[in-house]
């Protein structure tokens, strides 16, 4: 592999565009071929390119907690086979001890070999590509594996470390079945994949989408030659470094600080504080997140490669260049976690909530300590329901699940010269929700309503964007499931800003005999008269086997505000204005929010 010390901008550009452009390609592909509603539907999917050593290279806009972390699955499978791969090998992870998020998240990974003729050598990995999606089940004591109440990571479903999906070119459907059917259901009160087939569907979509990314990387080297992709494959990750180690340098310069601290609570208590030590000279920090809180007992832990996740999209995101999310936005960082901690939990740990909840809020803080922006609504509102699995006999039944997750929007944080936005996905999460006409006639639901929460976005000189309010009615018995965050405290303003209304999840029952909650003989007193109806307030994160005819509504958080609504008061904001709009960093967060 050849370097060179300067990079030709007009290949740099067209290169970091090529890449991405053969991203996009898989992601097509793979949207294509799919069949689940997750994939096809919600786009909850990422594509991506990493180079022989297993770092990002580069991505289309997909899912930013997908794409930081899945160089750390990459990594792993590269430890485990780095001798044993041949051309026709597809290796299968979701673990997230092996560089996973969750267990439903699916990543399948391709080395891409050279050709002899275009080396005149022996075939050697010149690429990885890799794809992730969200599966709809994978197993687990609830439909959908978002269980809200695990405790570990057994009740989420089928963890495989690594397994070698297609060997030579050959598809293990036997050993598939083992993984994902047989043995999580081994587990006291758990069940196997409840849709297997839409699961081996979909999985073989993914592999088809990274075969498509081969012939794309195949095609760019035979154009340019190998020497040539990869001198500006290390051009575009130096390119990235440099980018961020300017943002460095001018947040010490607008500052007057090289210390950054800031801290952020999870619902139930649990502290996420950041320390960051920025060395001015280098163009290099430290984030260190001493003093989080420990493990906890619930599954808000967040594996390590999602807390790297979070740190390289916070870092892309406040640049002002049009960059690829690549590894080298992350080479002038170092993350210090502490062990123990609920960021770098044991293996055995539930961790369904960190990647969709967790991950949001780490985001905040790291956002607060750099005095980015207020505090988005910091959850993503994750509703499963569905039918089937093991029942309180032991006997399995056929069954199927749905996710609706990272897609019931809510609001975004306001800055020091914008207002947030209402009822957009914030941040980590980039699906798109599922249309009602296809989810109502697919599945056992009814809309009634999906609109602007008003008024929740917290206000200021700048206010914070409003929440959403959704209504499910339920056209059968099903078990329903919300695993979300900010219920219990609000996503925090800055500079005098009000926070944004935190969110609610209620419950209307249908009063029925078989529950014992109609009343047959009452007073005359209004207070004691019949209803046909109870309205329950069911917390953050329930479980709940709602009947025919009973509604969920969800009322997501509004995001923080920006400044005091006294402009007398906003004194302090005056430092950011020469330095960042200078930079054009917010001027462009439009197109910065599109590209992720």
């Amino acid at each position: 592999m050849t370097k060179s010390t300067k990079a030709d901008p007009i290949l740099l550009a067209l290169f970091a565009n090529r890449f991405m452009s053969i991203a996009e390609a898989m992601g097509r592909s793979l949207q294509q071929t799919s069949i689940s509603t997750n994939i096809k539907e919600r786009l909850d999917f990422s594509c991506a390119i990493f180079a022989p050593d297993g770092d990002l290279v580069a991505n289309a806009p997909f899912i930013p907690i997908h794409l930081g972390s899945m160089s750390f699955a990459v990594k792993y499978q590269m430890k485990l086979h780095a001798k044993d791969l041949q051309e026709g090998d597809v290796l299968m992870t979701n673990s997230p001890r092996a560089g996973g998020s969750h267990l439903p998240d699916i990543t399948i990974i391709t080395p891409v070999f050279s050709r002899p003729e275009s080396t005149g050598e022996k075939p050697e990995i010149i690429f990885f590509t890799a794809s992730r999606g969200h599966h709809a089940d994978v197993g687990g004591i609830l439909p959908g594996s978002m269980p809200p109440t695990s405790i570990n990571i057994f009740e989420e479903g089928a963890e495989v470390v690594s397994f070698k999906i297609v060997s030579k070119g050959k598809f293990d459907r036997d050993g598939l079945w083992d993984l994902m059917v047989e043995r999580p259901a081994r587990y006291e009160g758990c069940s196997g994949c409840r849709n297997f087939k839409d699961v081996e569907s979909d999985l073989k979509a993914q592999i088809a989408a990274n075969h498509k990314g081969i012939r794309l990387l195949h095609a760019l080297v035979n154009e340019y030659t190998l020497p040539t992709v990869h001198e500006y494959m290390n051009h575009i990750r130096a390119n990235a470094e440099f980018c961020v180690r300017q943002l460095l340098r001018d947040v010490v310069k607008r500052t007057g600080s090289n210390i950054l601290e800031a801290v952020d609570y999870l619902d139930d208590g649990s502290p996420i504080h950041l320390r960051v030590e920025i060395d001015k000279e280098k163009g290099s920090a430290i984030l260190d997140f001493a003093g989080t809180g420990s493990e906890v007992r619930g599954n808000l832990n967040a594996p390590i490669s999602v807390v790297h996740s979070a740190v390289i999209y916070c870092m892309r995101a406040m640049l002002g260049t049009d960059i690829p999310l690549n590894a080298g936005c992350l080479v002038p960082i170092e993350i210090k976690i502490p062990p123990e901690s609920f960021l770098l939990p044991t293996h055995t740990a539930a961790v369904c909530g960190g990647n969709v909840l967790t991950s949001q809020r780490i985001v905040d803080v790291v956002l607060k300590s750099f005095d980015a922006c207020a505090a988005s609504q910091g959850c993503t509102n994750n509703l499963t329901f569905g039918a089937g699995g093991k029942d309180k006999n032991g006997v399995v039944k056929a069954g199927w699940g749905y996710y609706e997750a990272s897609t019931i929007a809510g609001g975004s944080g306001a800055g020091h010269d914008w207002h947030g936005t209402s009822g957009v996905h914030t941040h980590i999460t980039n699906t798109r929700i599922g249309d009602i006409e296809l989810l109502e006639r697919r599945y056992p639901v009814l809309i009634h309503e999906f609109g602007l929460r008003e008024n929740s976005g917290g206000k200021g000189k700048w206010n914070g964007g409003d929440g959403v309010r959704r209504v499910f009615e339920f056209t059968e018995k099903l078990q329903v499931s919300i695993l979300s965050e900010r219920r219990t405290r609000q996503p925090y303003g800055m500079y005098g800003g009000e926070p944004g209304a935190f969110g609610r999840n209620t419950w209307i029952k249908q009063c029925r005999p078989e529950d014992s909650d109609v009343v047959e003989e009452v007073d005359k007193e209004p207070a004691q008269a019949p209803r046909n109806t109870r309205v329950i307030n069911i917390g953050g994160k329930a479980t709940i086997m709602m009947g025919k005819g009973d509604k969920l509504v969800i009322e997501t958080p509004g995001g923080g505000a920006w400044g005091s609504k006294k402009e007398e008061e906003n004194t302090a904001e005056d430092k950011w204005k020469p330095e960042w709009s200078a930079r054009g960093s917010w001027k462009d967060r439009e197109a910065l929010q599109a590209e992720f």
